[in-house]
């Protein structure tokens, strides 16, 4: 089996050596190999900071907004063949939807919030003259520029194509080239997408490393931006690298949290919201095999409904078809891969020490079109924890089809338990009862960087639980990295470097004018 070339100072090049296997999720088969052995990273940065970095420096915001829709279209008229790789990876045809066409949207909706909001220049004047003297001849104004640096990002298995769009489209539209470092077990559907945009953008707007990147940080310093994406554990190491406490390259984390969603006193059976807080735990625990770092981890439930929860959550899972994506009727494919099934079931055995499995079985599950042993397959698993005091429903996370039900008695205790998932990407309360909701949403706020409130009047046009907007921030506090991705405008911002200028009024307007 072949390397999987990286993408590097515009040619795609193989590492040497045996590299990592990467195995089919439904079948074992291997799909690849990844290794980065005998490649030159260090030619790769300073090919992005000379070659990238003066290609994107000559167009403007709006021309690199022309660059990034040409990107999504060239993805567009090719994603067949990304749902046809994604598919190895376990993922459903409606799992890769979610991957490639929810990447495909994002880049055009930053392309389209660039054309319009943002000015055809290099730099983005920020405010009018402010005074700083009595007579008008003195004056300050802020400015934002492209720093003298790149974008790495280091991203997650589960979402290859979007975690990699995501960050590239406020990166380009700063005007900073980037290196990706995909995750090893999607390395290869993250390629492809490189493959078809490549071409499109300007030359060393981007390129890819399938493999490690040891010594990548040591060549960054503070014009330097890194973006990464996955387990809090790892964001933290990344965190304590020099490149970022001594040479102060940015860093922004978003890692998996114990996202929770909230039921309602007033939604009991038969009203509206009762049916929808159903439909969405059981809609983020099947999508993507639940490996999303939104999905609901902790579903937290009027202690007089938990039954009522329990049965009507029951039914709905008992209709999910585990099996090969393709296969006729099957709603949820596999994990990534057996070392990721292996971390679910144990973390499985952490919750039950305190908690008792309503539904599912981690060591057995019915599986259509595939062997449920050498693929990657795991039932879906609801977890029930009448002590809400105990630490690991708090603390521990299942990264795939598990879900925990957490009793509450009050609004007060309810706020308390939220926040001990010491800070998360999203959390929902679902209910009818606007005064219900204003205090929890209040009193969560703090815990979240995103809170969705669902109810029969929004239901029909919301986005869900699980589902990061491009025009919405996404991160969170603690737990969850502690940083900020998408926002709109504001994650290109968050790329560009704000700098106050003082002089006469007339000098600093000679400065800003566009050549």
């Amino acid at each position: 089996m072949s390397i999987l070339e990286s993408y590097l100072e515009g040619m795609w090049r193989t590492g040497a050596g045996e590299g990592a296997a990467v195995a089919d999720a439904v079948t074992g088969e291997i799909v690849t190999r990844v290794s980065s052995e005998e490649l030159d990273l260090a030619a790769a940065v300073t090919y992005a900071r000379r070659t990238g970095l003066a290609a994107l420096g000559e167009l403007t915001f709006q021309q690199r907004a022309a660059a990034l829709k040409a990107a999504a279209l060239a993805l567009q008229e090719r994603k067949q063949e990304l749902y046809d790789l994604s598919a190895r990876a376990g993922a459903t045809r409606s799992d890769a939807a979610v991957d490639v066409d929810g990447g495909i949207g994002t880049v055009l909706v930053y392309s389209s919030l660039a054309r319009k909001g943002l000015p055809d220049h290099t730099l983005i004047v920020e405010d009018d003259p402010i005074p700083l003297g009595r007579g008008g001849t003195f004056a300050g104004r802020h400015v934002l520029t492209t720093p003298r640096g790149i974008s790495v990002q280091i991203n997650a298995f589960n979402f290859p194509v979007w975690g990699m769009l995501e960050k590239l489209a406020p990166a380009l539209l700063a005007g900073l080239p980037t290196i990706v470092k995909p995750a090893t077990p999607t390395a290869y559907i993250a390629a492809h997408a490189v493959h078809i945009i490549a071409d499109v953008l300007p030359p060393g707007a981007i390129q890819l490393v399938a493999g490690r990147v040891p010594g990548l940080f040591d060549l960054l310093g503070g014009q330097d931006h890194i973006g990464f994406t996955g387990s809090a554990a790892t964001a933290a190491q990344l965190r304590s690298d020099p490149a970022i406490t001594r040479r102060s390259a940015r860093f922004n984390a978003e890692a998996d949290s114990l996202n929770c969603s909230v039921l309602g006193p007033d939604a009991v059976p038969g009203e509206p919201e009762f049916e929808l807080f159903a439909d969405a735990l059981v809609t983020e625990m099947t999508v993507k095999a639940g490996q999303k770092c939104t999905a609901i981890r902790r579903a937290f439930v009027p202690v007089n409904l938990i039954d009522d929860v329990a049965a009507a959550i029951e039914a709905r899972l008992s209709q999910v078809l585990v099996g090969a994506p393709g296969v006729d009727g099957v709603t949820m494919g596999a994990l990534v891969g057996l070392a990721q099934r292996e971390d679910v079931r144990a973390a499985v055995a952490r919750l039950s020490g305190a908690a008792s499995i309503v539904f599912g079985d981690p060591r057995k599950v019915e599986v259509a079109g595939a062997d449920a042993e050498r693929g990657a397959f795991l039932s879906p698993l609801l977890l029930r924890a009448d002590d809400v005091d105990r630490p690991e429903p708090h603390e521990v996370e299942a990264f795939g089809p598990v879900s925990t039900l957490l009793p509450y008695r009050c609004s007060t205790e309810l706020i308390d338990l939220i926040a001990r998932g010491e800070g998360s990407l999203t959390g929902s309360v679902v209910s009818y009862d606007h005064d219900f909701v204003r205090r929890i949403v209040l009193g969560a706020a703090a815990h979240h960087g995103r809170i969705l409130v669902l109810d029969r009047d929004s239901a029909a046009e919301s986005t869900g639980h699980g589902t990061p907007m491009p025009q919405l921030v996404h991160g969170g506090p603690g737990r969850a990295g502690g940083g900020e991705e998408e926002g709109g405008l504001r994650a290109v911002h968050a790329h560009l470097r704000r700098t106050a200028l003082q002089g006469g009024p007339a000098t600093l307007d000679t400065i800003l004018s566009k050549e």
